[in-house]
């Protein structure tokens, strides 16, 4: 008999990849039987899982009882809250602890969370606006001492935010401005291509015990190279240039409130020092992928029109 493995955020850009992956392994839909969870049961994409013959379950994440009847019977979970809904790290330590509780009562075999490090020890206190990355990080602690088997999932940027840090101007060519030195290095994920090449990744290769941390990025670029590769995939002219922080950060408020124009800008200055993943080294984690990561050349050509 298949195994069950519940996948939350089913309907967005990092459960719907990971479900896509899935169905569409030969290896893994013979093992693995797939419950959606939504919050609506009727949107579209929901409508077209159930279609393809997953089964679609809504559930309230901040409500134990929810998570309970959702996660009971399953092997494995995959879990991803959602900072930006709120903008706040609260809401998603509270669900991300109630998931834990959840998986640790139905004696769940491997949690699979959508992590990331903590900005705020990284920096030993420097950066300490970057609460989608602290607020991640406290689940994870939280999931180490419950003691489940557990993979750490952290994905890089995704590519799609170049689409509003790369703009045109009125003469027709293009800039990119970071308040970093334009050598800091971003490692970038095509959230919809490649999360579920990175969480098969982690399946095939779960802790008996313990927990293991998985880098999902394609490679490191500089934002010289985005420059370049921006160039090479669309034929654009760009220029790369560093501007000082508190001009980044007006670029930004008209779009973005001043604690979250704050929070981006904290979390590019956190790519001078000491890295977006702290250092780590991507190699291990690319090793242990079945295909080759969408890399930024890629995401510019096939996204040319964007442009």
């Amino acid at each position: 008999m298949s195994k069950l493995i519940t996948v939350f955020g089913a309907t967005g850009n990092q459960g719907g990849s990971v479900i896509r992956t899935i169905l569409n392994d030969a290896k893994l839909s013979k093992e693995f039987r797939i419950r959606a969870v939504t919050r609506d049961v009727n949107k579209p994409t929901a409508l077209d899982l159930t279609g393809q013959g997953v089964e679609v379950v809504m559930g309230d994440m901040s409500s134990p009882e929810d998570m309970s009847t959702v996660i009971s019977g399953s092997h494995s979970v995959f879990l991803v809250t959602n900072f930006w809904e709120s903008q706040s790290a609260a809401p998603e330590i509270i669900q991300g602890k109630i998931v834990t509780d959840a998986c640790k009562a139905a004696g769940v075999k491997h949690l699979i969370f959508s992590s990331l490090i903590d900005a705020a020890e990284a920096t030993h206190g420097r950066l300490i606006h970057i609460t989608h990355f602290d607020g991640k990080a406290e689940v994870e602690r939280y999931i180490e001492s419950s003691g489940l088997p557990a993979t750490f999932v952290m994905l890089g940027i995704f590519t799609t935010q170049l689409f509003g840090l790369i703009r045109k101007q009125d003469d027709g060519t293009f800039v990119l401005a970071t308040p970093t030195n334009t050598n800091a290095a971003a490692p970038f994920i095509d959230v919809n291509a490649d999360t579920g090449n990175f969480v098969r990744a982690a399946i095939l290769n779960q802790p008996e015990t313990g927990t293991k941390t998985i880098h999902a990025s394609s490679q490191y670029y500089t934002f010289d190279e985005i420059a370049a590769h921006f160039r090479s995939a669309t034929g654009n002219p760009i220029n790369v240039f560093s501007v000082p922080g508190e001009l980044f950060k007006s670029f930004l408020t008209p779009s973005l409130s001043p604690d979250m124009a704050e929070e981006v800008y904290e979390n590019l200055m956190l790519l001078e020092d000491p890295g977006y993943y702290a250092g780590a080294d991507l190699t291990p984690s690319l090793n242990l992928l079945s295909e080759r990561p969408m890399g930024l050349e890629e995401f510019f050509r096939r996204n040319k029109a964007q442009w």
